[in-house]
């Protein structure tokens, strides 16, 4: 009688390797699914119990990644988790989830907490208020694999999976000039986070390409927020020419723009058009629901977990090169910005 079944107990009655046997129990993506079937039901029937210390011992790995978002709030960062939970847990990782609050003492705490629990690697979106990156350095320099997503800093070099941010931004604004808007300001995020600076850009070209002039005074410097969205709109409709149309950095200070705009009696998307981005659920469900750009959410988090697990199977070799997945913005034109059919 066998008093605690052992991965090789298993192996030895399916006449199959011990590493055949663990990798089917980790759901591996290589085993077959005939493999996978016999090994659970021997597994089951000798009440095998997997002894997970001994298995981290043995491969140096504790199976946990770490994942920092700034706002569990915000269904974005929901989405980008969801398609990293959905990665992990094919390949036998568990995910832990650390919320920085958007701050940056927040973030350290994690940033600690997940190499404290010797998490095998970790994936971030950088916090809006965060401008000293000295923990993602250290984390580099103890050699624990590290990627960020969506929001980055290129200047300390870690690998990242981004949407391609100038071209949303493009797209977006160049979609209010085509349905007729000449006025086009642009609600800006925080401009040491990368994500924004490049649809500030965007923006930007997106004039010059058509012939319109830039006007400084189109710029506010919001905050990701509803309430900095009004304060936003407050701004514009404040000028002597106010713009007839705004290209919001996110979708919480679009609807804060709207939500002005709408206090103030004017028609959207008749008089003001209002592109936001990030394709939050609620744009959908609101009136008149509101343009967008999508990210690609789950994609964005497969390819981040793909990219750490690359790191985390690497790490030891110094041939390991730095990565960039940039994915492709899917706009989504709704009736806050269509001012003419298309």
């Amino acid at each position: 009688m066998i008093l605690r079944a052992t991965i090789s107990n298993i192996a030895k009655e399916l006449n199959v390797t011990p590493a055949t046997v663990s990798r089917a129990l980790s759901n591996h993506p290589k085993i077959s699914e005939k493999t996978k079937k016999s090994v659970l039901s021997v597994a089951s029937r000798l009440n095998y119990k997997p002894n997970k210390v001994a298995s981290s011992l043995r491969s140096g790995k504790t199976f946990m990644i770490g994942v920092i978002v700034p706002s569990a709030e915000i269904n974005f960062f929901g989405s980008v988790v969801h398609g990293i939970e959905r990665v992990a847990n094919t390949y036998g990782y568990n995910v832990l989830i650390y919320q920085s609050n958007e701050t940056y003492e927040h973030e350290v705490k994690g940033i600690e907490t997940f190499l404290a629990a010797r998490v095998d690697g970790i994936l971030v979106s950088i916090a809006k208020d965060t401008f000293n990156c000295s923990h993602f350095t250290d984390v580099r320099n103890r050699k624990v694999p590290l990627v960020f997503f969506d929001r980055t800093n290129n200047d300390i070099n870690i690998p990242s999976v981004v949407i391609d941010d100038y071209l949303g931004a493009f797209i977006a604004t160049e979609h209010l000039i085509d349905q007729g808007y000449k006025n086009i300001a642009h609600a800006s995020g925080p401009q040491h986070i990368k994500v924004f600076y490049d649809r500030l850009k965007g923006y930007r070209s997106a004039l010059q390409a058509n012939n319109i002039k830039f006007k400084p005074e189109y710029i506010y410097q919001a905050n990701i927020s509803i309430d900095s969205g009004k304060k936003a709109a407050a701004h514009f409709l404040s000028l002597a020419q106010p713009p007839d149309a705004v290209f919001a950095a996110e979708d919480f200070t679009a609807l804060g723009i709207m939500k002005e705009v709408k206090a103030n009696k004017i028609r959207i998307p008749e008089e003001f058009g209002i592109m936001g981005f990030a394709n939050e659920l609620f744009g959908e469900h609101i009136t008149p629901t509101l343009s967008t750009i999508d990210q690609q959410t789950v994609l964005m988090g497969e390819e981040s977990f793909k990219m750490l697990l690359n790191l985390i199977e690497h790490k030891s070799e110094e041939t390991a090169v730095q990565q960039k997945v940039v994915l492709c913005p899917i706009p989504l034109f709704r009736e806050s910005s269509l001012r003419k059919k298309l």
